[in-house]
């Protein structure tokens, strides 16, 4: 039979245990508020870009990019916009990109994006790029979180900040190592053949140019090729040539040509009237059989990490070197 003082000796014991329970109960719920603060900071990280610096939190699932190179970088992160511009040929999406892009809402140019649908998409974040958007960047940053990229040939610029803004910064330097292995790769396999001199011509339906050190130039500069003089101006995307009289100044020991433009039968006029002039004729690479046509697409207005690659596969492909 229990007598009183083992009732009270129960009492007494159950109720330590009862408080124990409730402290520790108490002390986990506040480790778990503290977890959750410290998460919630982690959270939300601060990407500096060319108009400043903007607050992201966690990982945007709703992204809207609004230059050609964003889009691109988009793809190669596995990321498919809410979003994206029209591309400026093949439209409404580069092929190249359509294979993981097709399908996505088009809200705009890249000069003139449709702010009102962009405001209707709720984005996370918005991407886009001083070049383009400067006198909008208030109006993007009332929509969503924005950051700009600083130019939009600047391809490994918009790779970093897209891969903090995204929360994917470890995807985006993988990506970054492996343009970084290929290009010392082709390099190591052409050896003493580099540098060589490279000029990037560009024929339209009324006039003819050369590019500078804009994205191709970037790239070729990357790959141990050396620009004729002055074509390594980095503060000018390059030149319309005014007359055939300044068809001497793309002489080089090999010249990249793409041609740009829907007027397709006034620019094969335009690069035939061109190349058939004696001018011509007598540039180094023309008389080495050194002219190699390029796809504007991944030489000039692709602008991301893929392009870049698709620049180098065309390299080992024209120079025959194997990866």
């Amino acid at each position: 039979m229990v007598n009183s003082r083992s009732i009270f000796f129960i009492a007494i014991l159950i109720s330590l245990i009862t408080a124990c329970g409730t402290a520790e109960e108490e002390t986990a719920g506040d480790n778990a508020s503290g977890s959750d603060d410290t998460s919630s900071e982690e959270d939300t990280r601060t990407v500096e870009h060319a108009m400043g610096e903007t607050e992201i939190e966690g990982t945007p699932e709703k992204v809207v990019t609004l230059y050609q190179g964003a889009n691109d970088t988009a793809a190669a992160l596995g990321v498919e916009p809410v979003g994206i511009v029209e591309s400026w040929t093949e439209k409404p999406i580069y092929k190249y990109l359509r294979d993981d892009l097709e399908g996505t809402e088009i809200i705009g140019e890249e000069t003139q994006p449709n702010l009102e649908a962009i405001a209707e998409m709720d984005p996370d974040v918005i991407i886009a790029n001083k070049t383009r958007h400067e006198d909008i960047y208030e109006d993007l940053s009332a929509i969503a979180p924005t950051v700009m990229g600083e130019a939009v040939y600047k391809w490994e610029d918009t790779l970093n900040i897209m891969g903090q803004a995204l929360n994917m910064q470890e995807e985006a330097d993988e990506l970054l190592a492996s343009y970084e292995e290929r290009i010392a790769t082709f390099q190591e396999k052409m050896g003493e053949e580099l540098p060589i001199e490279a000029s990037i011509t560009n024929f339209r339906a009324d006039h003819a140019r050369i590019f500078y050190m804009g994205f191709a130039g970037r790239v070729l500069e990357d790959a141990g090729f050396e620009r004729p003089e002055g074509h390594d101006n980095t503060d000018e995307w390059g030149i319309k040539l005014s007359s055939k009289e300044s068809i001497p100044e793309a002489d080089a020991e090999v010249i990249f040509n793409f041609n740009s433009g829907t007027e397709t039968e006034q620019i094969e006029e335009t690069f035939e009237e061109w190349t058939d002039h004696p001018l011509w004729q007598e540039l180094e690479a023309v008389e080495n059989d050194q002219v190699h046509m390029v796809d504007e697409e991944t030489w000039n207005a692709g602008g991301g990490v893929l392009a870049a690659n698709l620049m180098v596969d065309d390299l080992y492909e024209i120079f025959d070197v194997e990866e």
